[in-house]
């Protein structure tokens, strides 16, 4: 919380007002923006149905291409159909809560710098990221965490896989930690528009690679490997935890690395973030 607030001196600062507690303040303000959105969203119920269901039939449709592919061959790379069936499920989780609570950062990559609609942002007493990420929330991506969740459970039960009380304090902190690095990888792409106008194109780039997350990176080349572990490190998401609960190792190591690397990139872009709002000029007409 205190991190995020960082910004120009100029901007008023809605949660480092002295007055009352913080986070209660933050929690208040997070319901009404919830209320509203929701208000809205009953008014397009059909909408909100098609978005949810075209991502569900979007997952299957890959799931029956994993099937597919694992009819005409035993294993990849040493992994199973149910394994590889938990690692695609493990990442839909991270990246699907991801998807429900920060999607408008898209819409700051895209349009809202470009139009100069953010300019909003900067004259309301609330930080102006906070303000983006508390303004829309997208219910379509329950089709996501749907999936990820049947996914995750059935290919548990398939595999006789029950996890321990450490196996689920790793799940928890890496899941919890996963949606940050993906959030992390959204506002340092979409801050790029504060001196470009438009980084949808950059963003999308950067947030689709972690499509290689899905699997084992062990099937990828030294190169690909470390730029998802290390640079773009999408692999913390899903890969090395399902790793660990799959196949086994030190789970305390597997959360810290995962804690360590995404306060790494949410450390970075929140530097970014805060660095394009300074060089932010307004745009549109």
């Amino acid at each position: 919380m205190i991190c995020i607030c960082s910004e120009p001196e100029n901007q008023r600062k809605f949660l480092d007002r002295k007055d009352g507690n913080k986070l209660i303040r933050f929690i208040k303000l997070y319901k009404i923006f919830v209320a509203q959105f929701l208000k809205n969203l009953m008014e397009y119920r059909i909408d909100f149905l098609t978005g949810a269901v075209s991502f569900l039939i979007g997952q299957i449709t890959n799931i029956l291409f994993i099937t597919i592919i694992f009819s005409q061959i035993p294993s990849l790379a040493g992994w199973k159909y149910y394994e590889i069936m938990f690692i695609y499920g493990y990442s839909l989780l991270p990246k699907g809560i991801d998807h429900l609570l920060t999607d408008n950062l898209w819409s700051v990559a895209y349009f809202i710098v470009r139009k100069g609609d953010f300019d909003k942002y900067l004259t309301r007493p609330i930080n102006p990221l906070l303000h983006v990420i508390m303004e829309k929330f997208q219910f379509d991506a329950l089709g996501e965490l749907i999936t990820g969740i049947v996914l995750v459970i059935y290919s548990a039960i398939q595999l006789n896989y029950v996890p321990g009380a450490e196996e689920v304090l790793v799940i928890l902190i890496t899941i919890l930690f996963g949606t940050l690095i993906f959030t992390s990888v959204k506002i340092a792409c979409c801050a790029i528009a504060f001196w470009i106008k438009k980084s949808g194109s950059i963003l999308q780039i950067f947030y689709m690679s972690s499509d290689f997350a899905r699997y084992p990176i062990t099937i990828y080349n030294k190169g690909v490997r470390f730029i998802i572990s290390y640079v773009i490190p999408f692999a913390f998401t899903s890969y090395y935890p399902a790793a660990y609960l799959l196949r086994g190792g030190n789970g305390f190591v597997c959360a810290g690395k995962t804690i360590l690397i995404s306060s790494i990139v949410f450390c970075i872009s929140l530097l970014i973030w805060n660095r394009g709002i300074s060089a932010y000029e307004s745009a549109g007409s």
